[in-house]
């Protein structure tokens, strides 16, 4: 045995530890009631309108908060406590569906109190996120982070997309209210799981300084990584194209007059076909990632990524759709695994969190721009064209691999 081998082997041996699992138990409720809102939302959402636009303005307003909050979300993350910061936007996510049902029961409905609700979730979301990728290295060492990450990307990616869309659909076939009464529980279930972990989790500072002044040192040190600034823009072309093709999926996949002519209940099932790809990719990357190095398994991620978003351009077949978006599910695991695996490792704690937000305001702030291009472009040019499109955009992303050598991504790793 290798002393890698050795390093490898003990840290499999090691513990994540108590706090790491109650973190996770909270974040595998928070993400089944992410996912079965996000299904809930455009499901309702048709019954208001059929115009591709409008639909895909729901997640122009779910991820718009990327684009105009995540700064600030990171600096608060690196000034406030992680964990209570989270608290805080989980309670937010709790009340808002129950405020939407209130809506609905009054016969007040429409598409735009749902862009209202989606924008308030969304912000929450963002502080949410911003917060819990901040405190990892804070709960589990240095060296087990790809593990736990992995793990971590298990649980989030089995509730958020192999439970929650399924649940979402059968919910909302049910009746409406229950689409949304149901994730303000499990998301106050999971502030339930959330306050049993134990400790501070502020980053002390040594001056003060402005907001503003933070955020700019977050996106200074970002834009002087040359691989986190890469694998910041590769990312945010991909969401940029991933969220442009499935801002208006809803209209390929459901109804009697879409394409796939699939029922609520069906479309759920299809989008679990990618959570089972991720859930096993999330136990495979970190095995992945030692065989293959991690630039060649980016490489390949890239691949399954333009297969994921371009295959409907080919075809409406739910069962090739349903495998394709399986390999897919489980190479962008791959991608997130290492990235954020990364990202964590290189940027100091006490950064972290403004370093993770510049990052999304890269990589995240790209997806309200792709749903309402998406939107557009199904609308002049027909959807199947629109998925070519960004399935050919998301291959052209090949070109910035040679930056993304394993010489030069261990080297950023080492000066970290």
């Amino acid at each position: 045995m290798t002393n890698d081998d050795a390093l490898v082997s003990e840290e499999t041996r090691t513990p994540l530890g108590p706090s790491y699992w109650k973190l996770w138990t909270s974040s595998g409720l928070s993400n089944l009631a992410d996912g079965v809102f996000k299904i809930a939302l455009p499901l309702l959402a048709i019954q208001f309108t059929q115009s591709p636009t409008l639909i895909a303005g729901l997640t122009f307003a779910g991820t718009l908060p990327w684009l105009l909050f995540a700064l600030t979300a990171g600096a608060l993350a690196d000034r406030l406590d992680r964990r209570l910061l989270m608290l805080f936007a989980n309670i937010t996510r709790a009340i808002l569906p129950a405020l939407l049902v209130g809506v609905i029961l009054l016969d007040l409905g429409s598409i735009w109190a749902l862009y209202v609700v989606a924008l308030l979730v969304g912000v929450a979301e963002t502080l949410y996120d911003t917060s819990a990728q901040s405190i990892m290295p804070q709960v589990v060492h240095r060296d087990q982070l790809s593990r736990a990450n992995g793990r971590l990307y298990a649980v989030e990616l089995t509730t958020n997309q192999f439970i929650g869309p399924p649940l979402g659909g059968l919910l909302v076939a049910a009746g409406v209210v229950a689409g949304f009464i149901v994730p303000g529980a499990l998301w106050l279930a999971a502030v339930g799981a959330l306050f049993l972990v134990r400790g501070k989790f502020r980053i002390e500072r040594e001056q003060k300084t402005t907001l503003r002044y933070d955020i700019a040192e977050g996106l200074r040190f970002l834009w002087n990584q040359k691989i986190l600034r890469t694998l910041a823009i590769m990312t945010g072309t991909f969401n940029f194209a991933s969220n442009a093709a499935f801002a208006v999926f809803v209209l390929f996949a459901v109804g009697p007059t879409s394409a796939m002519q699939l029922t609520e209940v069906g479309f759920g099932i299809l989008l679990t076909s990618s959570a089972i790809g991720a859930f096993l990719g999330s136990f495979l990357a970190e095995w992945v990632e030692r065989k293959l190095g991690r630039s060649k398994a980016l490489a390949l991620t890239m691949v399954g990524g333009a297969l994921f978003v371009g295959a409907p351009a080919l075809t409406d077949n739910p069962y090739i759709l349903g495998a394709v978006f399986f390999v897919g599910g489980a190479l962008i695991v791959l991608w997130n695994v290492i990235t954020v695996s990364l990202r964590q490792r290189i940027a100091p704690n006490r950064l972290l969190g403004r370093v993770n937000s510049a990052y999304r305001l890269l990589a995240w702030g790209t997806m309200p721009l792709g749903a309402v291009v998406g939107g557009l472009l199904a609308q002049w040019l027909g959807i199947q064209v629109m998925f070519g499109i960004m399935g050919v955009l998301t291959l052209a992303l090949l070109g910035l691999m040679p930056i993304l050598t394993d010489k030069a991504i261990d080297a950023a790793d080492v000066e970290s």
